[in-house]
């Protein structure tokens, strides 16, 4: 903001023989032609003649004098190309490139004004030239329609849009020469009533053009132009402001000392600077009203957010003129755009409003009538908008809390779980402000009190009851993410947090409840991990980012306090909560955090003795799996080589290991003692005691302890007698699991005997035989540890096993037999492709409710993974695939992705293989319909017509590229024409085969093949087929009929089934719309259904089908699409196609004389409705011309419901910047022309065409637009009136 100088007491005007400056600072016209001599008595552009044009400048309008060549200047072509380069390169400073245009202003202004038209021109990509001859007699609309005719129709592309390095810049540069011609022009040259009336009426013109490119340039060119205005304005208003004070001041002092000169100056000049505000404001008001008022609800969204954009800096910069609600309903209604870029503007202009407080009173009517819709962005679909809607609600919450309701926060609040982090953490940000942000008065007296009294005691306690109110217990790592970054402080204060936890509460003082203090816990264990990784929870980033040298010290620092607090600490809390599974599976995670050194250094050992102490207690009074898994990754985070405490930990284990394994041996002799009959505690103590060994061979290494012996004893001796307790099995099969793992890491890892890889296998090969006899255990829970547990060991000892050079544990390799793969398939087609309703084994008597379903889907999903992995990598042999394969439609939701990515990976191992087993599911499928219906089955029943559909989703899996499919789709035809044939008819050979139907469903793969191959496969039918056969025509032989004919057919048929619905038995029909045949063969889509009725419409077809003119491509901005023809609207409708029978072509001439009567018809109907259309047209302009809401579509993931009544309670009337315009100025609707004239969207040059003649033809390049050319292609061919009429109405209100 510049300041207005203060005029001196000796103000003097400046002489024509003084100093003369380059800008336009102290502008002076030395031969008075562009003096002001009073408003609106300079000749302006429009108004002027040819003669009284040429006068103006040097030059004396001669044509052929000696500065003029072709109509031009002779520097103007070198001045205009260097105009708009220096642009372009954005290299030079903006400041002397428009001072040099200004010496030229001076010089000659209608040569500087058209090499200014000619640079706006070339910046919207136009090739062609304004001339000095087209500048003089032409209007503005006349010059822009001659570029339109003139621009380059082969590309889209335009300066602002172009990617590339040289236009990287071009836009910033662009917009950086319009504010600067401005700045430098705004003492003088914007007053003359020429340059800004030109520059202002090329600008409206150019920003109603249909062409996008011109619409696009003009229309951010004239909202910078708008821009650089409001600043002019707000420094003349400034100054007005300091000259009404020098001039109360001046008259205030005595009579003796008023000096009556400096009043006299001081009134002149603040005249002239309220003439200089008027003429600006009529600027602004031109552009407004001009450019703004349509284009913010322009189709194209960029141009939609440029002029958002900028009246949210109009409203920023000079509040007092612009921000009150008959601008700020712009913002309002557009934030309901169907584009986010355009919601994002309107976010981003509020937030710098609402930022200044100052401004808050003005935005109260605004707040009201806009917040619902603002609090309903934090759910936009598109997650920028999203983050910027919560940013801006925490503006509001800042400028004023009472605006906001609680249930306008707690719609914010629940965004802190948010899987996209950015939109977390804005919503961390907007809780922090809500609740933690505020202190009490008394809380500065204990500001450097530590821990239960610090000041975050009571903030702590509001993050916990936050949390449990939420109801999302599981996700406290995403809530401590979320707000990292704005409570820093609060969430490393594990002191305070330490000491809430083990310190007895103060008088008065509400002590923690249990389920308080385990989210506490659980909120500490979050904090801890968020600072000693640095990185966010899983599903919340990308990957591990590179941390800088800061964030690496950070995060040292905070180890070391981490170390250093509950070192000590922690043997505290688990003594406290030895009990409490929960709460000690948490703190026992963090040792896992410490900076182990430190035990040392800092003389730690006792604590570390403490800590080893409280974590065998706790196993031995546990036996829950997460307890004593904390238990085994702790002794594994503290049993590190690197640290001097290795050897404590170590003893530490390795007793608690002995008593363990000491223990089991013990208790399994007496369990297995024959004769007896073990008791429940003896059950239960083996049970516990195995539940603990095996959750520490997770871990570590217990190889000598040798436990491989015993579980084995008792795996045998489940299978002998078959009464072993579920859970024992389930763990004695992992427990072993893991003995096998570890010695064949040992082995791995170190070099080995032959002997220690023959136990291995040995024990290997073993254990898979009693994982196998377990598959058929009456317990589904341990059928499926011994299938899950099977699968790893197949997959880890498959010949994947030699890779990386490993080839010396080829001994080690175990392929599966056929029993065992057979049972591994049988397990999965009876447990995992079930209905839900069948599943009942979630166990333990749980309630079948939604959570267990979930989580028994979960698990159905991962055994079926797990058996997939097997057939990817080749350990089972492809063909068990197919029946996973043909269950693919069945369980689709459940299983779709998998079973999909199987068929994926198969295919890349081996097409041919893959095509094979595809076939193979569908032939069991057909086997199993005869064997349910029989063979005289209905071909419309759903089973087959599923069976079918399950075919068509096969086929499109092999995609478009025919050539990479080609041998795998032959042999998929090969062994479907043998399976067809392969049961002959016990009738005879009258009679169909009895698979023969099986050929229906083998034409859904016809389309696969190439015009070549459909040859061979036909060849090879025919070896099939006997003389009788082919001369068949009852419903029986259809699905024979059928494929021979989809071989038979065109390249360009995507799908081969016929209906046998013709029949009067009847089958089911997918109907799809006729295309038109057409010369070239297109490439099947991948997406498309397979067409039942098309190769009746294809078999020795030669029908003509009339021939459209091909629409030209223009760089256009028609606003909607043609709207879509009904199909007995279309072309084809006139020649309608009868699938039933064979239909005669048509003569050549017949259809000539056809289209052509079509097209007269059409003619007349344009001529006959003309009028009635304009009517129309009119009739919608005079709607829209006001400023109403633009239609919105919803956007949001959730609806909150439509905003009733946003008019109500506001003034909206569009703003009138304006003073009434100088009777002497140009009219300002020749600024706006009318966008809505009937020949904008409709060129008269078609009417001539199509009544002047009776043959068709085609406007040359220029007569029309593209909105006109699409109007006429889409009705050409129409003859009801009503729907003609509909069309045009409905195109050309939505181009509003």
């Amino acid at each position: 903001m510049i300041a207005a100088p203060e005029i001196p007491t000796d103000f003097t005007l400046l002489q024509e023989s003084e100093t003369h400056f380059s800008s336009d600072t102290d502008f002076e016209d030395i031969e008075g032609k562009n003096q002001k001599q009073g408003k609106g008595k300079t000749c302006k552009k429009g108004k002027k003649g040819p003669a009284e044009k040429g006068k103006s400048g040097n030059g004396g309008g001669k044509p052929g004098g000696p500065n003029r060549m072709n109509g031009h200047h002779q520097q103007n072509g070198v001045e205009n190309m260097m105009l708009f380069e220096v642009v372009k390169m954005g290299k030079s400073a903006m400041q002397s490139v428009v001072d040099d245009w200004i010496e030229s202003y001076k010089h000659d202004r209608d040569i500087a004004l058209l090499d200014l038209i000619n640079f706006f021109i070339q910046c919207s990509g136009c090739k062609g030239v304004v001339t000095a001859e087209m500048f003089r007699h032409m209007q503005n609309s006349e010059i822009i329609r001659k570029m339109t005719e003139e621009f380059d129709e082969d590309s889209g592309d335009y300066p602002l849009t172009m990617a590339g390095p040289q236009w990287k810049k071009f836009k910033s540069s662009f917009c950086e020469f319009i504010g600067v011609l401005v700045r430098q022009c705004q003492y003088s040259i914007i007053y003359d009533e020429y340059m800004m009336d030109t520059v202002i009426s090329l600008l409206t013109g150019l920003s109603d053009s249909q062409v996008r490119a011109f619409r696009h340039t003009s229309t951010l060119a004239a909202m910078k132009l708008m821009t650089a205005l409001v600043n002019v304005a707000l420094n003349l208003s400034i100054n007005m402001d300091n000259t009404q004070r020098q001039y109360e001041a001046e008259r205030n002092k005595i009579i003796g000392k008023r000096a009556n000169d400096r009043l006299e100056l001081l009134l002149q000049k603040r005249k002239e600077l309220q003439e200089n505000q008027d003429e600006i404001e009529n600027m602004m008001n031109a552009i407004f009203k001009g450019v703004f008022v349509h284009r913010y609800r322009d189709a194209i969204a960029e141009i939609r957010a440029i002029c958002i954009e900028e009246i949210g800096i109009w409203m920023k910069m000079y509040s007092d003129a612009f921000l009150n609600d008959s601008y700020l309903k712009y913002v309002g209604w557009t934030m309901h755009d169907k584009q986010g870029e355009v919601r994002l503007k309107c976010l981003t202009a509020l937030q710098g409003l609402y930022y200044n407080k100052e401004l808050n009173s003005k935005l109260e009517l605004f707040t009201s009538r806009f917040k619902d819709r603002i609090v309903s962005m934090t759910l936009d679909k598109e997650y920028d908008v999203a983050v910027q809607a919560i940013k801006l609600l925490t503006l509001v919450l800042q400028s004023s809390e009472e605006v906001l309701t609680a249930e306008d926060c707690e719609n914010v609040y629940h965004l802190v779980y948010s899987a996209h982090r950015p939109v977390a953490v804005a919503a961390g940000e907007f809780l922090y402000k809500k609740l933690f942000s505020r202190r009490d008065p008394e809380d500065d007296g204990i500001l450097k009190r530590r821990g239960r009294q610090s000041p975050n005691a009571n903030l702590v306690k509001t993050l916990v009851f936050f949390f449990l109110e939420s109801e999302l217990h599981e996700h406290a790592a995403y809530l401590v993410d979320s707000m990292w970054d704005c409570a820093t402080d609060l969430l490393k204060d594990w002191e305070c947090m330490n000491s809430l936890l083990l310190e007895e509460p103060l008088n008065g003082e509400e002590p923690l409840t249990d389920r308080q203090e385990s989210a506490l816990i659980e909120i500490m264990l979050c904090t801890i991990r968020q600072a000693a990784e640095c990185h966010p929870p899983v599903g919340r980033g990308t990957g591990k980012r590179v941390l800088t040298a800061k964030e690496k010290k950070t995060q040292l620092d905070d180890r070391t306090k981490i170390t250093e607090l509950f070192a000590v600490a922690l043997p505290q809390l688990l003594a406290k909560y030895s009990v409490d599974a929960e709460k000690v599976t948490n703190l026992l995670q963090l040792p896992q955090y410490f900076d182990l050194e430190i035990y040392t250094t800092g003389r730690l050992e006792k604590h570390l003795d403490a800590l080893l102490r409280q974590i065998r207690d706790i196993v031995e009074k546990h036996t829950d799996i997460d307890v004593l898994e904390a238990c085994s990754k702790t002794y594994h985070a503290l049993c590190n080589e690197e640290f001097t405490i290795f050897n404590r930990v170590d003893i530490a284990r390795s007793q608690l290991i002995d008593e363990l394994a000491d223990k089991f041996n013990r208790l399994l002799e007496d369990f297995l003692q024959e004769g007896e009959e073990p008791d429940e505690d003896d059950a239960y103590q083996v049970l516990s005691t195995l539940k603990r060994i095996t959750a520490f061979h997770n871990a570590h290494d217990l190889s000598r302890w040798d436990l491989f012996g015993c579980n084995y004893k008792l795996l045998k001796t489940g299978i002998e007698n078959g009464d072993m307790p579920e859970q024992i099995v389930i763990h004695a099969l992992q427990c072993t699991h893991y003995v096998i793992l570890w010695q064949l890491a040992k082995i791995t890892e170190s070099s080995s005997t032959k002997e220690d890889l023959l136990r291995l296998k040995k024990q290997m090969r073993v254990f898979c035989q009693i994982c196998q006899h377990y598959l058929t255990n009456v317990n589904t829970a341990v059928k499926e540890q011994a299938f899950t547990i099977l699968c790893d060991v197949l997959m880890i000892f498959s010949h994947q096993i030699m890779t990386g050079g490993r080839d010396m544990l080829e001994p080690l390799v175990y392929t599966p037999d056929s029993s065992l793969q057979s049972e591994l398939l049988s397990f999965i087609l009876d447990h995992v492709f079930i209905d839900q309703d069948d599943d009942n084994n979630s166990a333990d008597g749980q309630q079948d409710d939604e959570a267990s379903k979930i989580e028994a889907l979960h698990k159905r999903r991962n055994l079926l993974a797990a058996f997939c992995k097997l057939i990817v990598y080749t350990v089972v042999e492809m063909n068990t695939a197919a029946d996973i394969f043909k269950q693919y439609m069945k369980y689709y939701n459940d299983y779709g992705d998998i079973i999909k990515e199987t068929m994926s990976k198969t295919r890349q191992i081996d097409k041919i293989q893959c095509a094979k087993t595809l076939i193979l599911s569908l032939q069991q499928l057909f086997n199993e319909m005869i064997q349910e219906n029989g063979y005289n089955f209905d071909r419309s029943s759903p089973t087959f017509s599923g069976i079918k559909e399950l075919a068509r989703r096969f086929a499109l899996t092999f995609g478009l590229d025919q050539l990479k499919t080609r041998e795998a789709i032959a042999m998929l035809h090969k062994d479907g024409i043998e399976f067809a044939f392969k049961e002959p008819n016990p009738q005879g050979e009258s009679h169909p085969p009895l698979n023969l139907a099986f050929l229906d469903i083998l034409s859904e793969f016809s389309s696969k093949l190439l015009r070549q191959d459909k040859r061979t496969v036909y060849v090879y039918l025919e070896k099939f087929m006997t003389f009788q056969m082919s001369l068949r025509r009852e419903d029986v032989w259809l699905p024979l009929m059928s494929y021979r004919n989809s071989l038979l057919a065109g390249g360009d048929d995507d799908t081969m089934s016929v209906i046998s619905g013709i029949s009067s038995r009847g089958s089911t029909v997918r109907n799809k719309k006729t295309k038109p045949a057409t010369g070239k063969r297109k490439v099947p889509e991948a997406e498309e259904s397979s067409s039942s009725d098309s190769i009746w419409m294809n078999r020795e077809q030669t029908m003509h089908t009339p021939v459209m003119m091909q629409t030209p491509q223009l760089t256009s901005t028609i606003m909607r699409e043609p709207k879509r023809l009904r199909p007995e609207e279309s072309y084809m409708g006139v020649y309608p196609m009868q699938p039933e029978h064979h239909q005669a072509p048509l003569d050549y001439k017949q259809q000539e004389e056809a289209a052509r009567q079509q097209q007269e018809r059409a003619a007349m109907n344009y001529v006959k409705l003309r009028t009635n259309l304009q009517h129309a047209i009119r009739r919608g302009t005079s709607l829209m011309e006001d400023d109403e809401e633009p239609i919105v579509e919803d956007v949001m993931m959730s609806s909150e419901g439509r905003i009733e009544d946003l008019n109500e309670g506001m003034d909206f009337d569009t703003m009138d910047i304006d003073l009434p315009p100088s009777k002497n100025r140009r009219e300002r609707t020749e600024l706006k022309p009318d966008f809505f004239d009937p020949a904008s969207i409709m060129d008269e040059s078609l009417v001539q065409n199509y009544t002047g003649n009776n043959k068709l033809q085609q406007p040359s390049r220029g007569q029309y637009n593209k909105a006109s050319w699409e109007s006429w292609t889409a009705w050409w061919n129409l003859e009801d009136d009503y729907i003609f009429l509909q069309y045009c109405c409905s195109a050309n209100l939505f181009l509003l």
